[in-house]
């Protein structure tokens, strides 16, 4: 099915090689990248403004490396040319989490873009039309497949898709993925596999290095870590236990750079000041204690849980006087590319 999908490469607008596209994005020897995601108040992802990044870059003094965004499938399922022509245009790179998904509920199956009907083909029209749109695009762009894939929230989980089966399938619908996308042109685009720091279930079928493409498929590692997610919650979690991850994805793939994609604290949590936990947490990301490690971004957004608004979870380094001294001390950190 996938060959009668390809189109000569010539038929392109000539886009960056994916070496070029390698070597635009990596940092300089030493130094950190430092992006974020920068919502609103309502949890959409994929809803971004003007506004919204003048907004980061007042409180943070910082222009951020790249801006995340989502590219909801249940919304639209092409390339999301003029959000991410407008990041461009904004001195930032596109970083797109490629959501095939039919909703945004969590913890449930998904019914119609799963790995195996990915691997399988039946997807193929609509990503070959992706994979062409961010060729013309031509620039660099970051973009993932199945983020946290080791989190059973989403629904690419393999708890969801037969377990260990459903790990395979994920390598494969990812490997598919990126193979229709290249293969119509979209050598600009550097490839993020992105885990949680933890497995959730804690189960060996659900260790994230089960999900992995292989090394010829991904390009850039990234791993998540937050520790409250709600004013009212009590787990805390240091940020000193991503150093576990840290090394497995080491071992994983030990010529692959690594991001922390996202990392956030509720700044209303009196169990856990946002300012103290994300000093921590930045001093060891700019310690150079990782080798790997080649930027990092901040989850600033806030989304309602419920209809109280106190339940709201806020991540926003501007809704913090003290978090936003942290932020913007550490951007200004010798390590910090600008």
């Amino acid at each position: 099915m996938i060959l009668a999908l390809l189109l000569p490469l010539a038929a392109f607008a000539q886009a960056t090689s994916h070496k070029g596209a390698l070597r635009a994005l990596a940092p300089p020897t030493g130094k950190l990248l430092a992006g974020a995601y920068i919502g609103d108040e309502t949890g959409e992802e994929d809803v971004l403004t003007p506004q919204l990044l003048r907004d980061y870059i007042r409180t943070t003094g910082h222009r951020p490396a790249w801006i995340y965004f989502s590219n909801n499938w249940y919304r639209s399922r092409a390339f999301p040319a003029q959000l991410a022509g407008w990041i461009r245009s904004q001195g930032s790179t596109p970083f797109i989490r490629l959501m095939l998904r039919s909703d945004d509920r969590e913890n449930h199956a998904e019914p119609l873009f799963t790995p195996q009907a990915i691997a399988r083909g039946d997807f193929d029209a609509d990503l070959a039309a992706w994979g062409r749109a961010a060729a013309k695009f031509k620039t660099p762009i970051l973009a993932e497949y199945g983020t946290e894939v080791n989190g059973k929230w989403f629904p690419w989980n393999g708890k969801w898709h037969g377990r260990a089966r459903g790990a395979r399938a994920f390598a494969a619908a990812y490997r598919h993925i990126i193979d229709v996308t290249r293969a119509n042109g979209a050598s600009n685009i550097v490839w993020v596999f992105h885990v949680n720091w933890n497995d959730q279930p804690n189960r060996r079928w659900n260790r994230f290095e089960n999900y992995y493409p292989g090394d010829a498929y991904i390009d850039w590692l990234g791993v998540s870590l937050y520790s409250m997610l709600g004013p009212h919650e009590d787990e805390r979690t240091p940020f000193s236990a991503i150093d576990n991850t840290m090394q497995r994805l080491r071992r994983l793939a030990p010529s692959k750079p690594v991001i922390i994609a996202e990392f956030g604290t509720d700044v209303n949590n009196p169990r856990e000041p946002a300012a103290a936990w994300a000093t921590a947490a930045l001093k060891q990301i700019l310690s150079n204690r990782w080798p790997q490690l080649i930027g990092f971004s901040w989850w600033n957004e806030q989304w309602p849980n419920g209809d109280n608004p106190e339940n709201a979870t806020d991540l926003r380094i501007q809704s913090d006087p003290a978090l936003t001294q942290v932020f913007r001390k550490a951007l200004k950190h010798p390590r910090i590319n600008r």
